[in-house]
């Protein structure tokens, strides 16, 4: 379970910084929570505009310290941090994912960066 969980974490990540929005609300759960740095989204369609709206990533997006913490076989918490090149400051994520019938799904997320 905790690999199956690690292998979409990857996948995310990488739908992530290919800026490919249908993927990556692929791995959300139709009502999902996701606060991020200055937004927040309930339910795919608030998350599908926002992210639309919004540029991608900047080049070279790294994760540090990446902690995959099962709890029981239905849920999963992943922690990471995140960094860009050139940048000293490392924001944080945090992502709940849970065994639906339709496979493993991301039903809260947060993202942060403490300030420099």
């Amino acid at each position: 379970m905790q690999h199956e969980v690690a292998a979409a974490f990857e996948a995310y990540e990488k739908a992530l910084i290919s800026n490919d929005v249908e993927a990556i609300l692929g791995f959300f759960a139709a009502g999902a929570v996701r606060y991020g740095l200055a937004d927040q989204q309930v339910g795919l369609e608030e998350q599908r505009r926002w992210r639309l709206a919004q540029p991608p990533l900047p080049p070279g997006r790294f994760l540090r310290d990446t902690i995959i913490s099962p709890y029981g076989d239905q849920v999963v918490v992943v922690n990471t941090r995140f960094g860009y090149p050139g940048r000293d400051v490392l924001g944080r994520q945090s992502q709940t994912w849970v065994r639906l019938p339709e496979g493993w799904r991301i039903v809260a997320a947060h993202v942060s960066e403490p300030l420099p």
